[in-house]
């Protein structure tokens, strides 16, 4: 362990004994993300109660020549809060977890950084309110700090963007301890109801990986929740035909969420829990469909249905739509239909969608293969001209390498989705034999983890598997792709124009002289 010992010692005092961690075994959890563990520990986790705490600790560690790793729920892959060195101090936010302020008359929310997208969801569907984008796949465990900082898809994207799109205003912990408000609730006896107002101050602290700054509360914007939805989905003989759809529907504007798998991602999912776990998830499409006749109809079609259907599918792609009224649903649904077909798209039964909108926030369970791989991925976000080339570059890059592939028991999947009206979205998910860390094992349910393969520790595979990770990364780069979740992997640096990165760089030199609040993130 690397911190002064005063710093530990007026941070007990500060925080109490309880929220300041030294064991090894925690820092060495709080080192790792799902890509592995840190080549350093870091020197000490603190759990801060209130903003005010928070802005102590960053303070005082900054004080002390200590660097800052702000920690949400700890999804990240891509080495967004874990040390370079053994001198640096993670801040746990999880205690920070509290929901401000719910406006109905000026119809915004605020939470503190550590609140998860699942709380969230929850406390504003009792008050017939959601946030425009509400959450991402890990939202059980995922915060919004975490999502907004690292930025993140998939619940409402389709229509709303990203997470980041639906941020009105932040409270931020600067270097020096001050904390520093953005947009209307800067402004004097003002309130934080808008974003804009002069330069977006707001924007400036989305996706910079906590970078600038640590979040300390975020306020969204919030709608009425809509009380109806609808689903398709549909086989496509090739990617080509699939994204010839989703694009066009993403162009529309029709879908609340617009997501597909290629064939092995496809067969990932027939390995997993069978229909068990889709039978559990049933109550809650049933509880949706309305009434007691729709309710039973779904629930028997779902079951029925099981996963048969899957057997022959190639490039599945799902579509969910919702609206104030179930003929506007309807309606939405009834144009992609058209669409999919036109692009050669045939109907198959709508149970992904529907059991995914019905429970949006599951346990993490496929953050690992079926049998208990390694799971990673890795994605990039491109215009709709240019998503059918990045997956074909991507297949012929891994071709070279298909001997290595094999032998090393190595499976590539790919996720698809769209994002509002402008993007495409392809993801590589790699899966591969090899031991899991501490995180896939304090994540992934312990009814679960007991069934899977101890696969032992399988260094050459890793290795490959980062190679083509690389390679992929490449191939983003020369398709003029963004990134989601940048961390410490995607190279924001070597991919921006030089003018621009010297623009970030003074930022981040003008907000945190010494370089101490998340170090090495954006290339920083």
């Amino acid at each position: 362990m690397s911190l002064p010992a005063s710093l530990l010692k007026d941070l007990t005092a500060l925080v109490g004994d309880d929220c300041v961690i030294v064991d090894e075994a925690e820092r060495a959890y709080f080192s790792q993300d799902v890509s592995g563990i840190s080549d350093s520990l870091t020197g000490a986790i603190v759990q801060p109660n209130t903003k005010e705490e928070l802005a102590q600790v960053v303070k005082l560690a900054v004080e002390a020549g200590v660097a800052i790793l702000p920690r949400g729920g700890g999804m990240s892959y891509t080495n967004g809060y874990c040390p370079q060195s053994s001198k640096s101090l993670s801040i746990d936010t999880q205690r920070l977890n509290r929901i401000i302020e719910v406006n109905s008359e000026d119809m915004y929310v605020t939470v503190e950084a550590g609140c998860t997208w699942k709380s969230l969801y929850e406390d504003l569907l009792e008050k017939g309110l959601r946030t425009p984008y509400w959450g991402t796949l890990s939202g059980i465990y995922a915060t919004v700090g975490g999502s907004v900082s690292q930025n993140s898809i998939f619940f409402g994207s389709g229509q709303f963007g990203t997470a980041a799109d639906s941020v009105l205003a932040f409270e931020i912990v600067l270097a020096d301890g001050s904390i520093m408000k953005t947009g209307a609730a800067a402004v004097k006896g003002g309130s934080p109801f808008m974003r804009h107002y002069g330069p977006d101050l707001t924007g400036l602290f989305t996706s910079d990986a906590g970078a600038l700054g640590v979040k300390a509360t975020i306020t969204l914007r919030l709608i009425r929740q809509p009380k109806y939805d609808a689903h398709c989905s549909y086989n496509f003989p090739t990617v080509d035909s699939m994204f010839e759809a989703a694009s066009s529907v993403a162009r529309a504007g029709l879908a609340s969420e617009s997501f597909g798998f290629d064939p092995v991602l496809h067969g990932q999912r027939m390995k997993r829990e069978s229909m068990s776990r889709d039978l559990k998830s049933l109550g809650n499409v049933m509880k949706k469909s309305g009434s007691v006749f729709s309710a039973m109809k779904e629930g028997i079609k779902i079951a029925f249905a099981g996963r048969r259907y899957m057997e022959d599918v190639i490039y599945a792609y799902n579509f969910s739509t919702e609206s104030h009224s179930q003929q506007g649903a309807k309606d939405a649904i009834h144009a992609i239909e058209k669409i999919a077909e036109n692009a050669g798209g045939l109907a198959v039964e709508n149970s992904i969608p529907q059991i995914v909108r019905a429970n949006p926030f599951v346990p993490l369970n496929n953050m690992v293969g079926p049998q208990g791989e390694r799971w990673l991925p890795v994605h990039g976000l491109v215009p709709h001209s240019k998503a059918i080339d990045c997956v074909h570059e991507l297949n012929k890059a891994f071709s070279s390498h298909e001997k290595a592939i094999k032998e090393h028991g190595i499976e590539i999947g790919y996720l698809f989705a769209t994002v509002s009206s402008n993007i495409s979205v392809v993801e590589l998910v790699f899966f591969w034999p090899d031991k899991l860390e501490e995180i896939q094992k304090r994540t992934v349910e312990k009814s679960v983890l007991k069934r899977f393969t101890d696969f032992g520790d399988r260094p050459d595979a890793r290795a490959l598997v980062q190679e083509l990770k690389n390679h992929a990364l490449k191939i983003y780069q020369e398709m003029g792709s963004t990134h989601l979740q940048i961390g410490r992997t995607y190279p924001y640096h070597q991919s921006l124009d030089p003018a621009t990165f010297a623009l970030v760089k003074n930022l981040k030199k003008s907000l945190d002289p010494k370089g101490l609040i998340n170090p090495g993130v954006l290339g920083l």
